[in-house]
């Protein structure tokens, strides 16, 4: 695979992104990520994953840039196609610990709110699903899984605001569960990953389901719908002049 490479030790698959600089999303890195989970979802030496990032980024969310040669329809069929990585990323069988080694926005942010943990870099790292500060909107499962981690006035807050909020500030809202220093961010997160693969794999995928089916059935019902009204405000007047001034550096 060109930008998903997977490292194996003692069963635990750490998954790293590595797109340019900022690991923005694209077809073909999403494709990537969808195939390696599905691949170690079916491996049984597979215990757990984790998924982090190569460089300064976690993910600065979509390939922006390259989106503005996009037709509505091609356009549409990214982003359903992302919705399906990312849903089954919610619902994966085996346990997920996201390590944010940097900047997680957007898109980003969705990835990570898919994991059943998320341990991110101290210092200037930032996480938000800034969206609506460009004049875009938000898909259901974004606000599925967000409201799932922090409830529904909190969700309310994040998406309103649109704000980037330090690793300290998402741990006091439940955006992330823990912090850590750069040099001990990989170890921390093998060690929760360990620490959830110790336990009985069926007995952690019922419950995992038990969990999230419900949410995961929401997004479902409602994902189509908020797809197309996506595509809809992201061709606006205004929302297109926001986007194509977006620098990703």
């Amino acid at each position: 695979m060109k930008f998903v490479k997977v490292e194996i030790v003692d069963g635990i698959a750490a998954v790293s992104l590595g797109r340019g600089k900022v690991n923005a999303l694209n077809d073909t890195i999403v494709d990537e990520l969808m195939q390696c989970l599905e691949k170690l979802a079916a491996d049984g030496d597979i215990r757990a994953i984790v998924l982090t990032g190569r460089g300064k980024f976690f993910s600065f969310g979509f390939d922006i840039p390259e989106f503005l040669a996009f037709s509505k329809a091609a356009f549409t069929d990214f982003l359903t196609r992302f919705a399906g990585l990312y849903a089954y990323l919610f619902t994966f069988p085996k346990p997920v610990v996201a390590a944010l080694n940097g900047h997680t926005i957007a898109g980003g942010c969705m990835l990570a709110l898919a994991c059943d943990y998320r341990i991110m870099i101290s210092g200037r790292a930032k996480i938000s699903l800034n969206e609506i500060t460009f004049g875009a909107s938000v898909f259901a499962g974004s606000t599925e899984m967000l409201r799932f981690w922090v409830g529904s006035a909190r969700a309310t807050e994040v998406l309103y605001s649109g704000a980037m909020y330090s690793a300290e500030e998402a741990l006091d809202i439940g955006l992330v569960q823990a912090v850590s220093p750069g040099e001990s961010l990989i170890d921390r997160a093998r060690q929760v990953a360990d620490d959830l693969a110790a336990k009985p794999a069926p007995a952690f995928s019922g419950i995992k389901s038990l969990l999230r089916k419900p949410v995961a059935e929401e997004m479902m019902r409602h994902e189509a719908a908020s797809i197309r009204e996506f595509v809809e405000i992201w061709y606006t007047e205004d929302t297109w002049v926001n986007i194509q001034n977006i620098k990703i550096r």
